[in-house]
């Protein structure tokens, strides 16, 4: 009878254990469970912990609460422009409704993703139809991702799903057509150097002009002043001279003479030679000299 009943016991403690394991469940703080009841849902749970469920009638599906991503191969799109360019795209999403989730997608991540790919390739179709190269290539990218963003998750939140972020991770130009673009973006970059060499041509010719007529303007000013400067000069000189003249005309002449001498005949004449009569008035004081000149000592 110990025999049974210990055997008794042991499958007992089994079934209760088997019991225990399939009514309670852990919810990971990664994830979010949905409890089914003979395959139809009956309640979200979202918050981690242990949990109980109905054994047998009642099982679960997890969900992952992480940031989840897609990388979509390369999609060949035509710009505003009409040109060809090759987008390789990346999308960011979390599953904020798992409820909504399990019934539109199911379990699997292939159908979300399909789904995806067919959201964000006519997004970028819409969006990147209506922009010209350049601007996919400049500032204007950010803006550009936010508007195919909102448009993801505008058609994604029917899912469950929420759109974090939807980025081009790159955009290369087809093989065809690169040379060509490359050759018009090379001619248009020179176009522009050239207006650009043009316009400082423009404005240094403008400077060197102003500054010609400015050093012109200074100069003639300078060169009126200087006259003006040299005029009163001769002026005040010839006073001087007018007055010593009218104070001793003799001396006067006398002096002048010898001036006149020293430039003849002086070191600086450096070897001149007058031709001039014995009676010239230009020696007139070699052979008149005044008595009050002799007493003053002049040879």
């Amino acid at each position: 009878m110990n025999q049974k009943a210990i055997i008794g016991g042991v499958i007992g403690l089994a079934v209760v254990g088997v019991v225990l394991f399939s009514t309670l469940f852990t919810v990971h703080q990664t994830q979010q469970v949905l409890v089914l009841q003979f395959g139809k849902p009956v309640r979200v749970i979202t918050e981690p912990g242990l949990n109980a469920k109905l054994p047998i009638v009642q099982n679960t599906l997890s969900f992952d609460k992480r940031l989840l991503d897609y990388d979509m191969p390369g999609e060949e799109v035509i710009l505003g422009d009409q040109r060809r360019l090759i987008v390789d795209a990346f999308t960011r999403f979390r599953i904020v409704d798992p409820l909504q989730y399990y019934q539109t997608v199911g379990v699997g991540d292939n159908a979300i993703r399909a789904r995806l790919s067919s959201i964000v390739t006519s997004a970028l179709r819409r969006v990147l139809g209506n922009e010209p190269l350049l601007a996919v290539l400049s500032a204007d990218r950010g803006r550009i991702m936010a508007d195919i963003r909102a448009q993801v998750n505008n058609e994604a939140r029917r899912f469950g799903i929420e759109i974090e972020d939807v980025r081009i991770r790159r955009a290369d130009l087809p093989e065809e057509n690169t040379q060509a673009i490359l050759n018009r973006m090379q001619s248009e970059r020179e176009r522009v150097a050239r207006e650009a060499r043009a316009e400082g041509a423009e404005v240094a010719a403008r400077i060197r002009a102003s500054a010609e007529r400015e050093r012109t303007v200074i100069l003639a000013e300078a060169q009126a002043q200087a006259d003006i400067l040299r005029g009163q000069g001769e002026q005040e000189s010839i006073r001087i001279l007018a007055e010593a003249f009218q104070r001793d005309i003799q001396f006067f002449a006398f002096w002048r003479s010898m001036q006149a001498y020293r430039e003849a005949f002086g070191e600086g004449s450096e070897g001149g030679r007058l031709v001039l009569t014995p009676d010239s008035e230009f020696f007139r004081f070699f052979k008149d000299i005044p008595q009050d000149v002799r007493a003053a000592g002049v040879r």
